[in-house]
Parts: C-alpha cells; structure tokens; sequence
C-alpha cells in the first residue's frame, strides 16, 4: 500500500468521526442515551470496515447497530420518564450509513446525509409544529407531488420520442415535460404556502408570491377588492403589476433551468428582466402599502391539477413542433401568442423543449417565449377592463402597454 492511498484513507476516518461527532451534538445538548462520543465511535466503525473491503463486517456491523438500537428503544420503554428513543436509534443507523459512505470514498453522499439528517434533529420542534398546522387536504397534497416528482418522473422514458401527427415527425422528450410540471407545481406549492402565512400582510405578497402561484387569482382577488373599495386602485393595481413580474420570473426560471444543456437562451433575461424590474419599480411606487387583502387559493397542489397541467404542456409541444414543421417559425410564433392567452409556462415550454431538440433556433425560442409572456399580461388587461371601476383597467392596459414596449424595444435591439 502507497503512503498516498494510506493517507486518503485516513483522511476518510478522520472525516468519517467528525460527521459522527456533528450528528451527536444535537443528541448531546437533547440529553440523549447516544451522543456525540457514541455517534461517532459508530461513524467510526462504519468507515473502518467498508475501509477492509469485507462485506461480512459490514453486515456484522450493521446487526450490531441495530442491536444497539434496539437496546436504547427497550430502554426507553421501560424507563417511563425516559420515553421512547427511536430517533436516537434512527440516528445510530444513520451515523452508521454516513460512516460506510465516507469509507467508500462517496464524500459528498456521506456529508449530505450527515447535515441533513443533523437539520431535521435540530428542527425538532418546528417539523412538529408544521405537521400539527398542516389540515388533510394539505397533506393529501404533499403526498400527491411526491409521487408526481419521485415516481412519475423515472417512469417516463429518457430522451427524445418521435410522435408522428398530420404526416409531420415531433421530437418530444417526455422526461422533460414532466420535470417542468414538476418545477411549476413546486413553485405552487412553496407560494401557497407563503401565501397562506403572509397574503394579507401587504402588497409584496399577495401580488408577487400570489402570482407565483396563481396570477389569475390575483387578479380575480383585486377585481373583487376594487368592486369593494374603488378607493383601493393603487393596491390593486401594484398587485397586479406584481403578478406579472412573477409570471414573468417563472417563465425566465423556466427557459435558463431547461436549456443549460442545449445552450442557455440568455436572450430572453434582458426583456423579461425589464418587464420584472418595470413592474416591481412600477407597483413600489403607486402601491398603497397601508393596504391588504387575502388571497384565496384553494390547494397547494392537486395530481389531477397537475395531470392536466402537463398534458397541456404535452399538446402544446406538439402543436408548436407540428406548426413548426408546417409553416415554420411564424407558426410556431402564432401558436406560442394563442397558447400564451391561456397559459405562458405552457408556451414557454413548447419553446424550450423546441430548442433542446434542435427544432428551432434561439430566436425563434427566444420570440416564441416573449409572445406568450405579452399575451399572458395582456390577458390580465383585458380582465381587469371589465372592473367596474373603469379607471383601474385603463391604469393596468396603460402601464402593461408602457413596460411591453420596453420589452419590445430592448429585443429588437438584442436581435439587431
């Protein structure tokens, strides 16, 4: 053996005692029959046998900390005032896990595991308090998504699969789809809940992280509040405003995830910066802060929300990728402004994925994504023209047509 290949090895020991040591801390401070001596003694244990290259240790160490475990839960059953000790049993295991990680050379699997499983001991009292305010219909959601994201998503072939529609040849990548749908409804769900704990608190979140999570809500909400209190239009207004500058954030988020790997299209960051900085500038300075409104949202994430959401995405793709092959871009660029009206993330990854398979280039994308974005806020006109208040619509047309043109402006002079 090279001293080289000896001094790794320690190193990993080392490292492999000192996560034991870090997941025992809060174990320490709990009082617990395990803590930061026993934690990584057992780290130690794990890292020293995958180090021997001999799976019977390993096992044998394993059997032994469960045995370990299985004494302290005993214990605590027995000594009432002790109470059950699983979570230290848990944590012997896991100290065990991150011992074999590290002793295997697996360095930034095993550190993971350590910080994470030290977090979620350290925030005890928070994950309970969360658990506890959660209501059923929120925790059908959290399971819904999970098998969304962790089941769904390597059920679905990787890479490109051909669908031959109208005579044409559409190159879609289903996996991609789906981590899109993925992406937005996750967007959803951490907005709801923001939107949930701080919606009436003022302007920033329920235009902003409402709008995130649903900017039709938004506007539906300041409908009602300016047919309520016509006195409130600059509320409603920077609401709105806000709302747009989240849509259009989304969308931006969208485009650079997803196309990294193809080349990402930076040209759409500069417009839809303006239309978000616009906004948020805009709303900060007409917005009557004193103001407030609750957001209704109805539920942070429902499978079959989400099953239409990304079959939507699915048809659009495909009738961009058809009317790309039809008529070319400006089919595609129709198609994105038509499907922009009901849903801009939709365009925005018919757009995306286009691009990723080499069907369009990056100004074709880059309009494409830009269309859908203006069609998205013009929508949002056109709704709040039909608030009784007349001069609340022509206020959103009026500042929405001044940031668009902007937009407009600086992608002419990107493409020129």
């Amino acid at each position: 053996m090279s001293y080289a290949g000896l001094d790794t090895q320690v190193v990993r020991l080392v490292l492999a005692g000192a996560l034991g040591l870090f997941l025992g801390l809060e174990r320490e401070w709990s009082e617990k029959d395990a803590g930061v001596r026993t934690l990584s003694l057992v780290a130690l244990l794990g890292a020293a046998f995958e180090t021997l290259d001999r799976p019977g240790l390993l096992v044998v160490g394993g059997l032994l900390t469960v045995a370990m475990g299985v004494a302290l839960t005993v214990r605590g059953l027995l000594a009432e005032e002790r109470g059950l000790s699983l979570t230290t049993a848990a944590t012997l295991l896991v100290a065990y896990a991150v011992g074999v990680l590290v002793g295997a050379g697996l360095l930034l699997e095993g550190v993971t595991v350590a910080v994470g499983s030290a977090l979620v001991l350290v925030l005890k009292r928070e994950l309970h308090g969360l658990a506890d305010a959660l209501s059923r219909e929120e925790v059908r959601a959290a399971s819904e998504f999970a098998v969304l994201a962790f089941v769904g998503y390597p059920l679905l072939p990787a890479g490109e699969t051909t669908l031959r529609v109208a005579g044409e040849t559409v190159a879609v990548e289903p996996r991609a789809v789906w981590a899109i749908v993925v992406f937005v409804a996750a967007i959803g769900i951490v907005n709801y809940a923001v939107v949930q704990n701080y919606g009436s608190r003022g302007i920033a979140v329920t235009g902003f992280f409402g709008g995130l999570a649903s900017s039709t809500a938004v506007v539906g909400s300041m409908l009602e509040h300016v047919r309520r209190r016509p006195a409130a239009t600059d509320y409603a207004l920077a609401a709105v405003l806000l709302a747009n500058a989240a849509m259009a954030l989304r969308n931006l988020g969208i485009v650079l995830a997803f196309t990294l790997s193809a080349g990402p299209l930076f040209g759409v960051a500069l417009p839809l910066g303006v239309v978000v900085a616009g906004s948020v500038a805009v709303a900060a300075l007409v917005a009557d802060r004193s103001e407030s409104v609750a957001l209704e949202l109805e539920s942070p994430f429902t499978l079959r929300y989400a099953l239409g959401f990304g079959g939507l995405f699915l048809g659009v793709v495909v009738a961009g990728g058809l009317a790309q092959a039809t008529f070319g871009t400006a089919g595609l660029l129709a198609t994105a402004a038509l499907t922009g009206l009901v849903s801009s993330a939709g365009a925005t990854t018919s757009a995306v994925l286009l691009y990723r398979a080499g069907t369009v280039d990056a100004g074709a994308a880059v309009l494409a994504v830009l269309l859908a974005t203006g069609a998205s806020i013009g929508v949002k006109v056109g709704l709040t023209m039909l608030a009784p208040e007349r001069a609340f619509g022509l206020r959103v047309a009026g500042w929405s047509a001044a940031l668009l043109t902007v937009a407009g402006a600086v992608t002419a002079v990107a493409l020129l």
